[in-house]
C-alpha cells in the first residue's frame, strides 16, 4: 500500500477551511482505493509574516522540495500590502520547485451554473496549460526617474527555448491522455508580439511532428477569449505563456460557474508540485463555515491523480459533480444551502 506525505499550506482566510474539507474527502478515498496519506503541516502566510517577517525560509523551502505534492489552501492577507505574500510565497515557490506547467481543467458540471446562453456540460470540457515560471512574470525590468513626470518602467518577457519546449510538449501530452478531440492550440500575439510568440509558433509546430495523432490549431488571445464566450465547445488543449494563461484561466473559470468550482495544480513532472483551488483567499468569510470548498476538493482529486492514484482522482470529481447537481442551490458562499463542512461530508459519502 502506498503512502503519500504531502505538505499542507492552509495559508490565509478561509484557505484552512477549504482544505480541511479536501483533506476530509482524500482521507475517505485513500481505505477505499488502498492508500494513505501523511499530512504535514505549515504555517506560512499573512499571520507567520505579521509575527515574525517571514515569507518562506530558506529553510522551510529545502524541506517542502523533500515532498512530492503540496495542498494549498489560499494566500492573501487584508492586513499585508498585496504582491508581498504572492511575490515571496506563491511565485517563489513556483520558481524555485520549477513547477513549469499550470495546469488548469475547465470543466462544466451542471449548466444551471453557467452564465453562457444555451451551453451544457457538453460543451464546456477542455484544459488549459500554461507556462508558469517564465514570460513577464520572471521580474526582470525597472524603473528610471521613478515619481517623476519622465519616469520609465519596464518589464521584461523572458522566453526560452527550453522553458516554452517543455511546456508545450506537455500540453501535447495532455492531449492524448485526454482523448477526446486531441487538438492542441497554441494561444498566443504573433502579429504584435513578434519575438516571443516566434519563438512559441517555431516550437510548438516543432513539438507538433512528434504527435502525429494530435492535431494543432492557433488563435490569438483576444480571439481565443471570444471563442472561449461563443464557442467554448471548439477546445480540447490550448497552451500559452504565463501572463495570457493567467488571463484566460480566469475566463474559464467563470463559464465553468465560477471560482468556487475552479482548481488548479502547478506541475514539475520529476519533482514537488502544488495544488490549489483557483479563487482567493476570501477574508470576508473567514470562521463563518459558509465558503464553497469544491474547488479545493477539485485540487484534491487533481493531486491523486498526479501522485498516480487515477481511480481515487476520478471518483472524487464523480462525487463532486453529483453533488453539485443534486444537492447545491449555489456556488457562492453562503447561498449553497448547506455549510462547508457539510459539503464535505456529502462529497467524501459519496465516494
Amino acid at each position: 500500500m502506498n503512502t503519500y506525505k504531502i505538505a499542507v499550506l492552509g495559508g490565509d482566510g478561509t484557505g484552512p477551511e477549504v482544505i480541511s474539507e479536501g483533506k476530509k474527502v482524500i482521507e475517505a478515498a485513500a481505505p477505499k482505493f488502498g492508500f494513505k496519506v501523511e499530512w504535514v503541516n505549515y504555517d506560512l502566510g499573512g499571520n507567520r509574516y505579521i509575527k515574525s517577517g517571514e515569507i518562506l525560509p530558506d529553510s522551510v523551502l529545502q524541506e517542502l522540495r523533500t515532498f512530492k505534492a503540496i495542498y494549498l489552501g489560499a494566500i492573501g492577507d487584508p492586513r499585508v500590502k498585496p504582491g508581498i505574500l504572492e511575490k515571496g510565497l506563491l511565485l517563489r515557490l513556483r520558481f524555485e520547485l520549477d513547477q513549469y506547467v499550470n495546469l488548469r481543467p475547465v470543466i462544466l458540471y451542471d449548466k444551471r451554473f453557467c452564465p453562457l446562453k444555451d451551453k451544457t456540460e457538453a460543451d464546456i470540457d477542455f484544459t488549459v496549460i500554461r507556462e508558469n515560471t517564465e514570460g513577464l512574470y520572471c521580474g526582470t525590468g525597472g524603473n528610471l526617474k521613478k515619481d517623476t513626470v519622465d519616469e520609465v518602467a519596464i518589464q521584461d518577457s523572458i522566453n526560452t527555448y527550453k522553458g516554452v519546449e517543455r511546456c508545450v510538449r506537455y500540453a501535447f501530452e495532455c492531449a492524448r491522455k485526454r482523448n477526446k478531440k486531441k487538438t492542441v492550440m497554441l494561444c498566443g500575439k504573433t502579429n504584435v508580439l513578434t519575438y516571443a510568440f516566434d519563438l512559441w509558433e517555431r516550437t510548438f509546430y516543432k513539438v507538433a511532428k512528434n504527435y502525429p495523432d494530435i492535431k494543432t490549431d492557433y488563435a490569438h488571445v483576444d480571439a481565443t477569449c471570444m471563442w472561449m464566450v461563443k464557442n467554448p465547445e471548439w477546445f480540447d488543449v490550448i497552451v500559452t505563456d504565463n501572463l495570457f494563461g493567467d488571463i484566460i484561466t480566469d475566463l474559464g473559470a467563470m463559464i465553468q460557474g465560477g471560482m468556487g468550482i475552479a482548481a488548479g495544480g502547478n506541475i514539475n513532472p520529476q519533482g514537488t508540485s502544488m495544488f490549489e483551488p483557483i479563487g482567493g483567499s476570501a477574508p470576508k468569510y473567514t470562521g463563518q463555515n459558509v465558503i464553497n470548498p469544491l474547488a479545493a476538493i477539485g485540487a484534491g482529486a487533481l493531486m491523486l491523480d498526479f501522485l498516480g492514484e487515477a481511480k481515487a482522482a476520478q471518483a472524487i470529481e464523480n462525487a463532486v459533480k453529483t453533488v453539485l447537481k443534486e444537492k447545491l442551490q449555489s456556488l457562492s458562499a453562503g447561498k449553497m444551502g448547506y455549510s462547508t463542512t457539510q459539503v464535505g461530508d456529502l462529497v467524501a459519502k459519496g465516494l
